[in-house]
């Protein structure tokens, strides 16, 4: 008792000594986990004390699946205080203390830690007060077993050959779990240097985020491993891993030496990954200008990993699908997606870990970026991947989620660990990715290169924000440069930002304000009468039209600075105009046939002309569709479908204009077009409308006929050609298209008949799998062979060739054995529950799944998690009725407290008033269409 109250007697005397700015008084709430007052009641750190250096011990037992370890943290104190409080989660602390400058004991007893785990917090009292400006150094010892999940230091296992199970040990700390490994600063404001060494059993390798400094043997056959001290970083992205993996290695043409890690029985696999990472970590260091500043840079594959990969600086880890490359079973869209991933993780090494956002609610100043940069340098190095194409892609999905009006501003508030965890979405990655397209574009390609460098060069190893970008791209420059169209700041201009597009003068900052701080998309309106050309702009909803009495409400104060660019009949080059009001008129040169806006679909904007600008559109294609790009008629085609979901145009309009595709030979606006037929379709056939799904499903196998057949079942040709190819057959044989059904049948029956031995076509195998799948015994025969392969990225065609399945006792089979997650590793548990619910057969079986095993799943996935979003997400935007919308409504009501900060729930019950909307819409237009 006397302790006790000693405690809070000297808890009363330091609040004095808490900078005042940040003192909060404790509350009767704010209670640690011993009933004693917490002394700091938010959930962001206060900033009087900063971490300097961490020096790490840490001891994975792979045995115990435990770690134990110790941390000495050199701090600069900026106010007098007797408090510490940092960052600790479910760890147990053993011993804390407070040491001098000399390394000296401040107090003679071990000091209390306070636990306060609602914030997830510790705070440490030290009797002496620790004064500004002085050196200190917080002392802890700390143990916990290692994480069940994919986050802080978890246990990751693989199965060899001959069935022996191994374990490892790995980290993963974006955004806030590096807490569950160690006690630190977990915010990415509080960047310091790290020292770490490891210990280890003789049979095991550690790797760190620096190299290998020396390696010393200790008493019971251990070793030590210690590394060189870290560069300045955040907390998120410190890494270390404890396994026995094999490794290839080159060095970059500066000196850089890296090294790709896998699994001893798939290093066969890493040698793409090697290639690639050399020569776009070259295209990197030239294109910013800014050497990577590490000597090493690993790349590993992770056996257990939740997302595609994680960008810690010298030590980047992958999903083994994001990372291993086998050229017998890998297709043309892997070789892509393997890319990309590393081209993103190294553009990281920059934009993320060089130059940190200052807080989460600008997440997309990493991500935005990387998954920008990855487009940009991989069509630098690898021009034959063609990843152009994709790009739009990207673009349409940013849409699909900001037409929603449950979308949200690119920098969004996220304060607890749930909010930011949800941050990493497809509006910080695929909209910032976009936004930044449409700037480089609007900047030129030089302006842009060199406004980054700046960025860059003058937050090296600090934190920015959002407004640091935009300053980062105003150069000073004289009038003559500025008359001449310079992309810069002229001082003798009254608007500061200012810049010159198609001789207009720009606010930079103002403008692109009205793209991160605001929600959604604009609808540019075009309305044409004679040489004048009427445009307007307004938000982009997909499910209130303007006749709604909500409408109106919704539109209220946005307003963006659109970057317009168009062409005509007539021009041989774009044109450019600022649209920053709601409404303007351009005059055209001249009268013209017809006006295409956003020209490549280079701006991130949807477009709706009125009946004459689609009729104009709409003739071009039939009659010459090559006098638009490729990316205008996908962007076309997009748009009025996107406009047909929103009720601004009718189904038919839009049918007829993707009329034109049995001449198109481009495999961009080909599989735009085929793909909305196709989503029409598995819509409709889950709804059961026989007769709609039928003549639908004819309509496409007979209008489409040439395109199928023509495929062959190979590898030959372009990357886009193969991608083609695995799209149209794969979509042919999901509509029992018999030629396509045969020919699958026979190389299955062929492939079973070799005990899976020979090569299967690549671009064709996943089909294959799926029609081999819909027998008896080919579904058994999948589910062994995907038991023993040594292939991630071939059993991920076996897993969705398996949830094809008719037969609805598989289907839940295999949703048991995701969730037990021995044959069907737990990391594929959210995929698995979304191609069953994706099934016809299956979306009931899997919503009914995820109900029953709600809180199993959130044990596994936490709150805001990639993979509880994609559970919610893949199962709930199957259902389109309003029965299924009020059962989902009423799950989610019933689990309230636990989802309240969801924001994915609006997102995915939006998805199901969508398709609810689109088929009250548009389901007679159709019918009567195809009759």
């Amino acid at each position: 008792m006397m302790h006790l109250l000693f405690l809070i007697l000297l808890f009363l005397e330091s609040l004095c000594y808490v900078q005042s700015s940040e003192s909060n008084s404790p509350t009767g709430d704010n209670l640690a986990t011993d009933g004693l007052p917490f002394p700091w009641s938010k959930v962001r750190l206060p900033n009087y004390i900063v971490p300097v250096h961490y020096h790490l011990l840490i001891h994975p037992n792979l045995t115990t699946l435990s770690f134990t370890g110790s941390v000495k943290i050199e701090i600069d104190v900026k106010n007098n205080t007797n408090w510490v409080v940092l960052h600790s989660k479910n760890l147990k602390i053993y011993t804390a203390t407070v040491l001098d400058e000399h390394e000296a004991h401040l107090s003679e007893k071990t000091l209390s830690v306070l636990e306060y785990p609602l914030h997830e917090q510790i705070a440490i009292f030290s009797p002496k007060i620790l004064t500004s400006g002085e050196k200190y150094f917080l002392y802890l010892e700390f143990g916990a077993p290692l994480s069940d999940g994919f986050h802080g230091f978890y246990k990751s296992t693989y199965r060899t050959k001959s069935g022996e199970t191994r374990v490892l040990a790995s980290t993963h700390f974006e955004p806030t779990s590096a807490r569950m490994a160690l006690p630190c600063f977990d915010e990415p404001v509080f960047k310091a240097n790290y020292t770490v060494r490891i210990r280890r059993g003789p049979s095991h390798i550690a790797l760190s985020n620096m190299p290998l400094e020396q390696t010393v043997e200790i008493s019971n056959g251990l070793f030590e491993d210690h590394f060189e001290a870290s560069v300045k970083m955040s907390s998120y992205l410190l890494a270390f891993i404890v396994c026995d993996f094999k490794s290839v290695s080159g060095l970059t043409a500066t000196g850089i030496n890296i090294s790709i890690y896998a699994v001893p029985e798939k290093w066969h696999q890493t040698h793409y990954a090697l290639e690639a990472a050399l020569r776009l970590l070259e295209f990197y260091e030239q294109y910013f200008n800014i050497l990577y500043p590490l000597p090493k840079l690993d790349l590993i594959a992770i056996p257990d990993f939740e997302s595609g990969a994680m960008e810690n600086w010298g030590l980047t880890t992958y999903r083994e699908t994001s990372l291993l490359y086998d050229p017998d079973i890998s297709s043309a869209s892997d070789k892509l997606w393997v890319t990309m991933v590393i081209g993103h993780e190294l553009a990281h090494q920059w934009f993320g870990n060089l130059v940190t956002m200052d807080w989460w609610n600008d997440i997309w100043l990493n991500e935005g970026f990387a998954r920008y940069m990855e487009s940009v340098s991989v069509e630098a190095v690898y021009p034959e991947l063609k990843v152009e194409d994709h790009f739009l892609d990207t673009c349409f999905g940013a849409i699909g989620r900001d037409s929603l009006n449950s979308s949200r501003p690119i920098s969004s508030l996220a304060e607890n660990p749930t909010q930011i965890k949800e941050m990493f979405d497809t509006v910080s990655y695929e909209k910032g990715a976009c936004i930044l397209h449409m700037l480089r574009h609007f900047l030129t390609d030089e302006g842009f290169q060199s406004g980054i460098i700046r960025y860059l060069r003058r937050f090296s190893y600090c934190n920015a924000r959002n407004e640091d970008l935009w300053d980062s791209l105003i150069k000073t420059c004289s009038e003559e440069d500025f008359a001449a169209g310079e992309y810069c700041y002229s001082s003798a201009q009254a608007t500061k930002n200012a810049y010159r597009f198609a001789g207009e003068h720009v606010d930079l900052k103002k403008m692109m304000n009205t793209w991160t701080l605001q929600k959604g998309i604009p609808l540019v309106t075009v309305k044409r009468q004679g040489k004048k050309l009427h445009i307007g702009q307004e938000r982009f909803l997909k499910i209130v039209l303007p006749d709604d009495p909500s409408w109106h409400s919704l539109q209220d104060g946005y307003l963006w600075h659109i970057p317009l660019t168009y062409k005509t009949s007539h021009s041989e080059h774009e044109v450019k105009h600022i649209l920053d009001k709601k409404s303007d008129v351009l005059l055209l040169d001249e009268h013209v046939d017809w006006v295409k806006l956003n020209t490549d679909m280079n701006g991130y904007y949807i477009v709706h002309y009125d009946e004459e600008g689609w009729n104009a559109l709409t003739e071009l294609l039939k009659v010459n569709h090559t006098a638009l790009s490729f990316k205008d008629r996908a962007s076309l085609i997009h748009n009025a479908f996107q406009l047909v979901t929103a009720g601004r145009l009718s189904l038919d309009r839009a049918l007829d204009l993707i009329a034109y595709l049995k001449s198109e030979t481009h495999n961009v606006p080909l599989l735009q077009g085929l793909g909305y037929l196709q989503s029409f379709y598995k819509l409709i056939e889950k709804r059961k409308i026989a007769d709609v799904t039928h003549n639908l499903k004819t309509y496409i196998l007979q209008y489409f006929k040439d395109v199928i057949d023509k495929q062959s079942w190979s590898d030959d040709g372009m990357v886009s050609d193969r991608r083609l190819r695995e799209d149209v057959l794969s979509l042919a044989c999901d509509l029992d298209y018999p030629p396509c059904l045969e020919k699958a049948e026979r190389l299955f029956v062929s492939w079973v008949k070799s005990n899976g031995t020979i090569s299967l076509p690549t671009d064709v195998s996943e089909t294959v799998y799926m029609v081999g799948a819909q027998d008896d015994s080919g579904w058994v025969y999948l589910l062994r062979q995907y038991g023993v392969s040594m292939c991630e990225t071939e059993k991920s065609k076996f897993l969705s060739a398996l949830t094809s399945s008719k037969d609805s006792e598989k289907l839940s089979r295999l949703l048991q054995l995701g969730m037990e997650g021995t044959v069907i590793k737990t990391q594929n548990l959210p995929s698995l529950i979304y191609m069953v619910a994706r099934n016809p057969v299956g979306h009931f079986l899997a919503w009914d799944f995820v109900k029953k095993h709600w809180n199993e799943l959130v044990e596994k996935f936490p709150m805001g998690s990639f993979g509880i979003r994609n559970i919610i997400v893949g199962t709930v935007t199957q259902f389109s009725s309003a029965e299924e919308l009020r059962e989902v409504e009423s799950f989610f009501k019933s689990i309230q407290e636990q989802v309240s900060q969801l924001r994915i729930i609006q997102v995915a019950t939006e998805n199901v008033e969508k398709n609810i909307v689109w088929l009250k819409r548009n389901l007679e237009t159709l019918r009567t269409w195809l009759q």
